[in-house]
């Protein structure tokens, strides 16, 4: 499995929706609210051979609500 996390920043007034998308879309492992630049944190899973770039085009940017969002890859757990 590959674990990554999508930063993702939502239209103003749209946090909320684009967060319930993603929970009812249940491709999410875990989902937060955030502070900052960006509005939610989503940790992802993928078999180990999935092309990531493919699964944030297929399922998180057509989320309505999303104007922005920055994938960070991870490699090891401690």
């Amino acid at each position: 499995m590959q674990t990554f996390f999508v930063q993702i920043k939502c239209a103003l007034g749209k946090t909320y929706g684009v967060a319930s998308a993603l929970a009812e879309a249940e491709i999410a492992s875990e989902i937060y609210s955030t502070a900052g630049d960006f509005d939610i944190l989503a940790k992802f899973y993928v078999d180990a051979h999935a092309d990531i770039g493919h699964f944030v085009g297929e399922h998180i940017h057509k989320i309505a609500g999303i104007v922005d969002t920055r994938t960070i890859i991870t490699f090891k757990a401690f």
